[in-house]
């Protein structure tokens, strides 16, 4: 039997303490009501800033310009841009990763299962767009009419996580399949309504961006610092063409692939090969460190391949994403300065009460008619533990539009007052969801 080195047991206090603590936080982390309390935190801060006596700075510092440069080329873009262009295309790309994953093997698999809640979905967004159109036809203000069709996943799933067990998990199921149905359909309005005139050399770069991640599939690279360059130049594409460049992040979520990648066997059986293999040569590492380099390759190796890509991109990027990168799109788009959003005007007061109608009795009300007539006509049935309070309960929370909401709105609104007015409303209508959809939840469960 081969002599190894026992174990230190004395393990220094600090240590100890430190390895509490950051179990402690990663435990904190995966519980899904905390992303959208720090979401809903970054929103009242960035409120506070922006109404404080140093509003003045809240503008100043997301108009800050970073500039880089190499040679005569120069790029230069405020923090901004960097947010709601950049750092959201992560954001995209995850969200991209989970509608692949449904289509897979979730609740977009098949039309059977994909029935109500595409049909609920559609319900609640044609019915906010029609609300909202209503109130606002033929004015500047109707380019708007999209904001209120969105719903945000981390939002709604963390008031959802609040009402605790007594939720039926039928209930979560159909929330998070009509939330990413209703993504779907906010990232085709953005492509096709919130587009200009294209740009057809940059739909060029993108395709040469795409073909090179199809080749690195090919090729079997699985290291995802790979994909950077291929993902920056259809990034770079999308934005030369006109269309947002963070659809660049859909794109690449729907093409990552959901089986791992071809090997002589399995990713488990690797591991269990390379595990024995170390234990065998581990005597000799004191005189021969290199003697488990090669096993202690494999064995990662192995385990990064045990996760298909797509569950890699949703693994590695979701705590990025809950706790960095909305976190910092809210801060950088929720600052509504209550002076700049002047409700004694007609547009920017329309405008407002639209978007609170659309989203707090729009969307439960498009949820609700069009669940009850696929029901009522046969098309689909309820699923096995859903009841009629609980679709009641998803229509409700349906109504938390946050993360898309403000982003669509940025992107139909130049006017300044009316910008500040739709994203008041998408704030107000948001909390106002939420803590309906909570009381109806702590009533009826």
């Amino acid at each position: 039997m081969p002599h190894t080195k026992p174990a230190s047991t004395a393990i220094p206090r600090p240590q100890v303490l430190t390895e509490r603590a950051l179990s402690a936080l990663e435990r904190f982390s995966h519980i899904e009501a905390v992303s959208g309390i720090v979401l809903l935190l970054a929103a009242v801060a960035a409120l506070i800033w922006a109404n404080s006596p140093v509003a003045e700075s809240y503008e100043h510092f997301w108009n800050t310009r970073l500039t880089l440069g190499l040679g005569d080329f120069t790029l230069s873009r405020s923090l901004h841009f960097l947010v709601n262009d950049g750092l959201m295309t992560v954001f995209f790309l995850v969200v991209g990763a989970e509608i692949r994953q449904e289509i897979r093997d979730g609740a977009l698999a098949n039309m059977k299962l994909a029935t109500l809640p595409l049909g609920a979905a559609l319900g609640g967004v044609m019915m906010p767009a029609l609300i909202y159109t209503l109130l606002n036809h033929g004015t500047e203000a109707s380019a708007g009419w999209a904001v209120p069709t969105a719903t945000d996943i981390a939002f709604a799933v963390g008031v959802l996580a609040l009402l605790g067990k007594s939720i039926p998990a039928g209930v979560r199921i159909l929330l998070l399949a009509l939330a990413i149905i209703d993504d779907i359909v906010a990232i085709l309005i953005i492509a096709v309504f919130y587009t200009a005139s294209l740009d057809y050399l940059g739909l060029v770069v993108a395709a040469a961006g795409l073909l090179l991640v199809l080749v690195f599939q090919r090729m079997g690279i699985g290291k995802a610092y790979a994909y950077l360059l291929p993902g920056a130049i259809v990034w770079f594409g999308l934005l030369k063409t006109g269309v947002h460049p963070t659809l660049a992040g859909v794109i690449l979520g729907l093409m990552a692939p959901v089986n791992s990648k071809p090997a002589q066997e399995r990713p488990l059986d690797t591991i269990g090969r390379n595990f024995h293999e170390l234990m065998d040569r581990f005597s000799q590492a004191r005189d021969n460190p290199q003697a488990v380099a090669k096993p202690l390759k494999q064995l990662r190796h192995a385990q990064r391949e045990v996760l298909p890509p797509v569950q890699r991109i949703q693994v590695g990027l979701h705590p990025w994403v809950a706790y960095g990168v909305m976190p910092l799109f809210a801060l950088a788009n929720a600052g509504v300065s209550l002076e700049g959003a002047n409700l004694n005007d007609a547009m920017s007061h329309n405008v407002f009460v639209g978007v609170i109608l659309a989203l707090v009795l729009g969307k439960p009300l498009g949820v609700m008619l069009a669940s009850w007539a696929l029901v009522k006509l046969n098309i689909c049935e309820l699923p096995d533990g859903v009841t009629w309070k609980g679709v009641t309960l998803v229509g409700l929370l349906a109504g938390i539009g946050f993360t898309m909401s403000i982003f669509i709105a940025s992107l139909a609104f130049s006017d300044p007052a009316l910008l500040s007015s739709a994203k008041l409303s998408v704030l107000a209508a948001s909390s106002v969801a939420a803590v309906i959809g909570l009381s109806w939840g702590k009533l009826k469960f």
